[in-house]
C-alpha cells in the first residue's frame, strides 16, 4: 500500500490545473479564486485627508512669534479665524489664507496650503476665532494621499481566494466584475442497499443516508458546485448508468461506499468498465484504506482535461479522512485555490491520552484540542466507536496522527490535523 504521502502525490500529479476563467461581479465572487492580478486604478486616499474631525491648519503658523500667550505658565495658546469648512464629498473651495484655519471633518480634503489637523477636542471655538492648546506638527492626523495604493500598484496576486474584505478592496479599485477561475462542477454518488433518503424512515436494515450531506457541504466551502448528490444502489448496471451521466454533467466524479473487496463492492470494477483508468486502491492509513482515486480520459471533441474520481469507504469517518487527507487537495487545485502541502496543514499539541501504537498503518484519532496552562496545545482522546462514529466527530477538533510502526506516548508532541467546518 501506498502511504498517505506517496498517495497524495500521485493523485495531485493527474489534476490538470484550473478549469479556465470567467467574469463574475462582485456580489458573486466571495470564495472564488482570483485568476488575474488586479491593478489599482486610483490612489488611496485620492488627495491628502483628514483623519478626525478639527480643524486644518498650517503648522508653520505656530512658529515665530506670531502668537502671544494670554495665560499665566502652562501649555502655549494660540487663536485663529476659521474662514470655512471642509466636509466628505463638498471641501473648502480654494486655497486657505496665512494664519487661518478651517473646520474640517473625517475623511475631507485638507484645504490648499494647510498641512495639519488639529483636533476638536483640542480647541476652543468663540464665534468664529478659534483658540489651539499647543502647537501641531506638519502631517500630524492626515492621511496623504496614495499612502495606502497608487495607480498601478497590484492589489491582489493571481490564486488568491477572496475574502469578504478583499471585495471591499476590489470595489474601491474599481474591479467589477472580477475575473476569477471557473468552479469545479461536482457530482457525489453513494452506493448501498441499505441507504435510505433522510426524509425516509429506515425500515429492516435500512439507515438514513448522511455521506452526501458533508461532501456537498465541503466541497461547497472549497468553492465547488454540486451539480449531482444522490444515492445509488448495488446493482452495476444502476451504478454504470449513473457512474456514466455523473462524469458527463461534471469536472469530478466522488462516491462513498462500494470499494472494498467484497461480493457487492462493485465501484472500482465498474469505473473501469466505463472507461475510468485506475491509478490507486488502498492506502496506509487508518481509517480509510481501501480508498480508490483513477481519471477517466477527455472524450475527443468534448473535453479539454482529464476528471478525476474518487471512490471514498462508506463509513463516514473514513469519508471525511479521504476527503480532507486527498480530495480537498486535488479539488482546490481544480478551483485554483493555493494548496498547501498535506503536511503544511498539520499542527503539534502534547497527547494527553494513553500510549497509542500505529502497526503498518498511519492511525488517525479524534481528539479535542484545548490549550495547557503553560500556552501548549493540548490533545484530549475522544471516546469514539470506530470509523462508522460520526457523532463523536462533531465534538473533535482534530485528528491525532500517529506513524506507522510508531507509538505515540502519554505527554508526548503528536501532530494532528485541525478539523474546521
Amino acid at each position: 500500500m501506498l502511504d498517505p504521502s506517496q498517495a497524495l502525490e500521485q493523485i495531485l500529479a493527474r489534476i490538470p490545473g484550473p478549469l479556465g476563467t470567467e467574469s463574475v461581479p462582485l456580489a458573486r465572487a466571495r470564495g472564488r479564486s482570483l485568476a488575474a492580478e488586479v491593478l489599482s486604478d486610483v490612489d488611496l486616499p485620492p488627495f491628502e485627508k483628514s483623519a478626525m474631525d478639527g480643524y486644518a491648519v498650517r503648522a508653520s503658523d505656530f512658529s515665530g512669534g506670531a502668537f502671544v500667550d494670554p495665560s499665566a505658565g502652562g501649555e502655549t495658546e494660540h487663536e485663529l479665524p476659521c474662514v470655512g469648512e471642509s466636509r466628505a464629498g463638498e471641501p473648502f473651495g480654494g486655497a486657505m489664507p496665512p494664519y487661518s484655519c478651517v473646520a474640517i471633518f473625517t475623511g475631507a480634503e485638507l484645504p490648499q496650503g494647510a498641512n495639519a489637523v488639529v483636533m476638536v477636542e483640542h480647541t476652543t471655538r468663540t464665534g468664529s476665532r478659534v483658540t489651539f492648546r499647543g502647537a501641531p506638527k506638519a502631517g500630524q492626523n492626515v492621511s496623504h494621499r496614495a499612502e495606502i495604493l497608487s495607480v498601478g500598484r497590484p492589489v491582489f496576486a493571481p490564486r488568491r481566494r477572496l475574502s469578504p474584505v478583499d471585495l471591499s478592496v476590489l470595489a474601491a479599485v474599481g474591479a467589477e466584475p472580477v475575473s476569477v477561475f471557473r468552479r469545479p462542477r461536482v457530482s457525489i454518488l453513494t452506493t448501498g442497499d441499505e441507504l435510505v433518503p433522510v426524509t425516509s424512515t429506515p425500515g429492516v436494515g435500512q439507515i438514513r443516508e448522511g455521506n452526501t450531506w458533508f461532501l456537498r457541504a465541503a466541497c461547497e466551502a472549497l468553492g465547488c458546485e454540486v451539480v449531482r448528490s444522490e444515492i445509488v444502489r448495488d446493482d452495476a448496471s444502476a451504478l454504470e448508468l449513473a457512474f456514466r451521466a455523473a462524469l458527463d454533467d461534471g469536472d469530478a466524479l466522488i462516491t462513498t461506499g462500494g470499494v472494498s473487496v467484497g461480493k457487492y463492492d462493485l465501484v472500482g470494477p465498474t469505473l473501469e468498465r466505463i472507461g475510468v483508468t485506475p491509478v490507486l486502491h488502498k492506502v496506509a492509513i487508518k481509517p480509510g484504506k481501501p480508498i480508490w482515486f483513477g481519471v477517466r480520459p477527455p472524450k475527443p471533441g468534448k473535453e479539454a482535461v482529464p476528471k478525476p474520481v474518487f471512490g471514498l469507504p462508506g463509513n463516514p469517518v473514513s469519508a471525511l479522512l479521504g476527503f480532507e487527507v486527498f480530495v480537498r487537495a486535488a479539488l482546490s487545485r481544480l478551483a485554483g485555490m493555493p494548496i498547501a502541502d498535506e503536511r503544511e496543514r498539520r499542527r503539534l499539541g502534547r497527547w494527553r491520552g494513553r500510549d497509542v501504537t500505529a502497526r503498518d498503518r498511519q492511525t488517525n484519532l479524534p481528539c479535542l484540542v484545548g490549550q495547557g496552562t503553560d500556552g501548549v496545545t493540548e490533545l484530549e482522546p475522544l471516546p469514539w466507536k470506530g470509523s462508522a462514529d460520526i457523532v463523536a466527530l462533531t465534538a473533535a477538533g482534530g485528528l491525532v496522527i500517529v506513524p506507522p510502526a510508531t507509538t505515540l506516548q502519554a505527554g508526548a508532541l503528536a501532530s494532528y490535523r485541525p478539523l474546521a467546518f
